[in-house]
């Protein structure tokens, strides 16, 4: 791919933003490409956990706008940003946003949007759109408030500020903050452990939760219901309570 570089091992997909040039900023063909690399991992029962991080010492620095005006088309193609940020959220797998440099606009909800973010020490994020004279998009408006509560969400959003990544683990914005030089390692063990779990239980677990404020505690128990109905009937389960029995890690086959 001419924006992207896809690599696996043992079930994890890192996928990375390659224009080192533009801050790994996202272009037309970054968008298509994100696009189509979600569906293919999304259908793939190999892919077992997803990281997401940008080259050369930068996460994303947003949406490439140069040379960008007034266009009449602007709407189709904000919906097919849209589409792109659907794919991600509708992802089974786990997705971790490993964040060096900037985050910034919709690179900064690019990393909200992951199931968990890992941010090196000097990280920094920002919802910079206002200062583009922009209202905030790729799932900020439905993001951010998760993230951190309505009132802060918009504090972020309405002065654009660039907080760094202690005030962003402070707030709730990322999970957590590690030394510079820790962070390959410490989200390869994080990727690993989800890697090795079990994939049908992690995906319907991570659906619930995502579901979690769209629903009544009535809709939330019979949802759980079902899930562990659908756990039960794999393999995955009884390996999980003989391994338990034996005293030995459990080998999670996904079906």
């Amino acid at each position: 791919m001419e924006t992207l570089h896809v690599a696996r091992d043992q079930g994890v997909v890192t996928v990375t933003l390659d224009r080192p040039a533009k801050k790994n900023a996202m272009n037309d063909t970054m968008w298509d490409e994100l696009l189509a690399t979600f569906r293919e991992i999304a259908g793939s029962a190999d892919d077992r956990v997803v990281v997401i991080t940008g080259a050369s010492g930068e996460f994303c620095s947003g949406a490439d706008l140069t040379g960008r005006g007034v266009d009449r088309h602007q709407l189709a193609a904000m919906r097919h940003v849209g589409d792109v940020a659907l794919a991600l959220h509708r992802l089974p797998q786990p997705v971790i946003a490993k964040v060096r440099g900037v985050a910034v606009g919709a690179g900064c909800n690019l990393a909200l949007g992951c199931d968990l973010v890992v941010a090196g020490s000097t990280a920094r994020f920002s919802e910079i759109f206002a200062r583009r004279g922009l209202s905030v998009d790729f799932g900020g408006s439905w993001l951010l408030p998760r993230r951190v509560g309505l009132h802060r969400a918009k504090e972020l959003a309405f002065f654009a500020d660039i907080i760094d990544a202690i005030e962003a683990e402070r707030i709730g914005l990322v999970n957590r903050v590690v030394a510079d030089d820790q962070l390959d390692a410490f989200v390869d063990d994080w990727a690993r452990r989800l890697a090795a779990g079990p994939p049908i239980a992690v995906a319907m677990t991570k659906r619930l939760l995502n579901n979690s404020m769209n629903v009544t505690m009535e809709e939330a128990l019979d949802d759980e219901g079902m899930a562990q109905t659908v756990n039960f009937g794999t393999s995955d389960t009884p390996e999980a309570i003989m391994a338990f029995v034996q005293k030995r890690s459990p080998e999670f086959k996904g079906r």
